[in-house]
């Protein structure tokens, strides 16, 4: 299993209620943006975080692998 650490950042800032529904994910609020950090097991994972931010009608602004691939 390939598990790598990923920083997203959303538009506007979620509220701690959404964020709660990036289960895993630590958020933090960056200048008026939403930046959301944590390990993703695979490739599916990853895809399924994004849907949820396109499910929420939220503008995705950056996703960036802030790690080295690791094998688990």
């Amino acid at each position: 299993m390939r598990v790598r650490t990923y920083r997203l950042e959303a538009e506007g800032e979620l509220s701690d209620q959404l964020g709660r529904l990036f289960e895993g994910m630590s958020l933090t609020h960056d200048h008026g943006n939403t930046v959301l950090v944590g390990r993703v097991r695979d490739q599916a994972e990853l895809h399924g975080l994004l849907q949820r931010f396109a499910d929420l009608g939220l503008t995705l602004l950056s996703v960036d692998a802030i790690d080295r691939e690791s094998v688990h």
